[in-house]
């Protein structure tokens, strides 16, 4: 069975998160991901090890179905290498600081010049232009300057990361659009482009609910805010667990009233009534605090009282269950534990076992895009350089001599150390 991505050949040169991500997605797709690392290897390879001697999780998790080629590109034979390489990829990915790659010789001018087709896609903190450009970023420096953090959280309390990697595997989606439209668009002018995604450019677009919040402050308070909001406010608050939409919602506790005892719930204007008749009987039905959905708003810290009441006689699943009959929107809070012995989670491969010759059996997260005609097959993080030889074989044409001959220059190892 054919790929959705097969034929198409990516020069990943990306590490820890936000570039890994969007490789992995294309390599499940069936792309030919070439993971292009330093002699010593991605970062991660080492970052958060459980297993002595092995890759740690952090790495196999997001470097699934590619294959790996070390190469020292301080050498001119690894940068020799990587020219040709170029020559037969169709995506050079990149996330280094500003200006890594121009000092190796390798400006996209360059890059283009040596194979004009080629789409090259770069994940920098804060872009290549403004202010901000030779800032560092890290997940949740995007996160804070992206605006995520300053609406997240308790109102009166500090911002909040989410647990969410929206700065960088929410960067790495974004890139993924990015390099696939580029990669449509050369079909008609048969040129390839640069494409820039920058982490805290993706995590405002993923804040977009809080810029219309944002701009509504000015015309008027936020009625389904739980919090105090009025005309003028000049910036979005945090707000806890309202829904942030047009219908209200809310987390509520459930026995045994642990950590993750909880059900959200989202309460309809069309499912009140019989929820109210369910929650407190006629008198709740018709209580006039709650008539309208206006109303509700208004007394909503009231409702959210009356449902965590009513809710601390079952369970979350129990709950749930009451709700489903009555066709209300709801989710139990899922933790990692629920989650990874889910029956529907098991169902659709999002939680999936593989082999590892390092480390043995592990769990990947799965696939999130189902393909119909062709669904993806996961398959384990390679070792590090496990492809070197493959690679200059089978994409470069070498022949063992001068696989060799390179090998002996330094071109796929460190220097030695100086004394």
């Amino acid at each position: 069975m054919s790929q959705a991505l097969e034929g198409f050949r990516i020069l990943d040169m990306t590490h820890v998160q936000a570039g890994p991500t969007a490789s992995q997605l294309m390599a499940w797709m069936g792309a030919d991901v070439i993971k292009f690392e330093p002699p010593n290897g991605d970062a991660t390879r080492g970052q958060l090890r459980d297993v002595p001697g092995a890759d740690s999780l952090y790495f196999t998790m997001l470097n699934c179905n590619k294959r790996s080629i070390t190469v020292n590109m301080k050498s001119p034979e690894g940068k020799q290498v990587f020219t040709e390489l170029l020559g037969e990829c169709d995506v050079i990915m990149e996330n280094f600081g500003p200006g890594v790659l121009d000092r190796l010789g390798f400006t996209w001018e360059t890059v283009h010049s040596i194979n004009p087709r080629i789409v090259m896609a770069s994940i920098k903190g804060f872009g290549s232009s403004g202010p901000y450009a030779d800032f560092k970023a890290y997940e949740n420096v995007a996160q804070a300057m992206g605006g995520a953090m300053s609406t997240t959280g308790v109102p009166d309390g500090p911002p909040f990361v989410t647990g969410a990697q929206i700065g960088d595997s929410g960067t790495g989606l974004h890139l993924v659009i990015g390099i696939l439209a580029a990669l449509h668009q050369r079909t008609r002018t048969g040129l390839g482009q640069y494409v820039e995604v920058a982490m805290m450019d993706s995590v405002m677009n993923l804040c977009r609910v809080k810029w219309r919040d944002h701009q509504r402050l000015t015309r008027g308070p936020l009625p389904e805010y739980s919090v105090h909001t009025e005309q003028g406010m000049p910036y979005t608050p945090r707000a806890g667990n309202d829904s942030g939409g047009g219908q209200l919602g809310n987390a509520i506790h459930c026995k045994p009233h642990g950590t993750n005892d909880y059900i959200y719930v989202v309460v309809q204007e069309a499912v009140w009534e019989a929820l109210a008749r369910r929650v407190g009987g006629d008198a709740l039905a018709t209580d006039a605090r709650f008539a309208t959905i206006g109303e509700r708003r208004r007394n909503q810290n009231e409702v959210w009282h009356l449902l965590n009441e009513f809710a601390a006689s079952y369970t979350k699943r129990e709950f749930m269950a009451i709700l489903n009959e009555l066709d209300v929107p709801c989710g139990p809070i899922m933790s990692t534990e629920d989650l990874a012995d889910d029956e529907h989670v098991r169902g659709r491969e999002m939680y999936v076992e593989l082999d590892h010759p390092q480390r043995g059996k592990w769990h990947n997260v799965g696939m999130p895009i189902k393909l119909s005609a062709s669904p993806a097959v996961i398959e384990r993080s390679p070792l590090l350089g496990e492809h070197t030889d493959e690679i200059l074989t089978q994409v470069l044409g070498y022949d063992s001599a001068r696989v060799e001959q390179l090998k002996a220059a330094g071109a796929f190892s460190a220097p030695p150390k100086k004394k």
